[in-house]
């Protein structure tokens, strides 16, 4: 296992926010290699910063290919609200969890949400994944 640190869903990005996901949709971390998960079907992949910035591994808060059937799988939305503040100007969440997070995209709005409404408003992420 690994060092975990608290965090404020709220504040969740990239890889960090990646990992939040995985929990919320129930995959588990591999005994042999922390930044491994597995998900419930038995694959293996990984979460990581590099992995986050190059485009590899699971990445639902940066690629549609992951993100966008999380969405579809949850009834979740995300929309643009433009006028807020600090650059965040999408809202999403998933369908019946009754308060929307926020985001620069979409995707990050959405995810943020989901790991909300699955894990609750703080969650702990593995501390390699802090940039």
């Amino acid at each position: 296992m690994t060092d975990l640190i608290e965090v404020k869903t709220a504040r969740l990005i990239g890889a960090q926010l990646d990992w939040a996901v995985a929990m919320a949709e129930g995959y588990r971390q591999d005994t042999e290699n922390h930044l491994t998960i597995i998900s419930p079907r038995g694959v293996f992949t990984s979460v990581s910063i590099r992995g986050a910035d190059e485009g590899f591994g699971f990445r639902p808060s940066s690629s549609w290919e992951h993100g966008g059937p999380l969405i579809d799988k949850h009834h979740g939305s995300a929309q643009h609200s433009p006028g807020l503040a600090g650059g965040v100007c999408y809202s999403g969440g998933p369908a019946g969890a009754g308060i929307f997070c926020y985001g620069p995209t979409a995707l990050i709005a959405f995810c943020r949400g989901f790991v909300n409404y699955k894990l609750g408003d703080t969650v702990q992420v593995p501390k390699e994944l802090m940039p």
